[in-house]
């Protein structure tokens, strides 16, 4: 049903099929200003252990402890020393994974995106990249852990309606030095709210968001 939390179980799942599970969802943040929510529209799968591209391959750390589940929490980083990403961890608990959340559609609260992204030229800019739609759900360092399937949690995810399967895309993840061709990229065919692809690697474009 549209709108009801997505579950634990649900999530609980390979990053790549919660990557598409995710496609059409409703992130939905509080604050002392207001709510704003946004419907996911590109994201990006990653592992741990067998994932050289994952945050968590070499094992858990204090930065990536979260990503090691269980299933349904908020992993957020800091990357460039000032940008925030968003991820929604997956698998079972113990089993590193998560889904970065690249790119959304504002669907509510749009007055308060436009006042946290004053440069966004469109609506459809507002969210278009991970840092900008961390940027406009307010999202930062202190959400880091969050339950997302808790309905007293500020941040929330929501089911929202599934994208048809022939409106989703496949590609590979952006930015990231290894496993560049790796195809756990996933977008709405068609949002403009989706991001530009920037290939990574040694020749890859400055300041890209590697992945979680």
């Amino acid at each position: 049903m549209a709108d009801s939390l997505l579950t634990r179980e649900e999530l609980a799942i390979d990053p790549v099929d919660a990557a598409k599970l995710l496609l059409g969802a409703i992130l939905e943040a509080d604050s002392p200003d207001g709510t704003v929510r946004v419907r996911v529209v590109e994201v990006e799968a990653y592992r741990g252990g067998d994932d050289p591209a994952s945050h968590c391959y070499r094992g858990k750390t204090p930065r990536n402890e979260v990503m090691f589940g269980p299933a349904g929490f908020l992993y957020v980083y800091f990357v460039y020393g000032m940008h925030f990403c968003a991820n929604v961890v997956s698998l079972t608990d113990g089993v590193p994974g998560a889904v970065l959340l690249r790119a959304g559609e504002v669907i509510d609260g749009v007055d308060l995106a436009r006042a946290r992204r004053p440069a966004s030229r469109s609506d459809a800019e507002l969210a278009k990249g991970p840092a900008r739609l961390t940027s406009v759900l307010g999202l930062d360092a202190a959400h880091n852990g969050l339950d997302l399937t808790d309905p007293g949690s500020p941040v929330r995810l929501l089911r929202g309606e599934r994208v048809p399967e022939e409106r989703v895309r496949v590609g590979p993840r952006v930015g990231v030095a290894v496993a560049i061709d790796v195809p756990w990229r996933f977008w709405v065919d068609g949002s403009k709210a989706v991001s530009a692809y920037r290939r990574g690697g040694k020749r890859g474009v400055v300041r890209v968001v590697p992945g979680p």
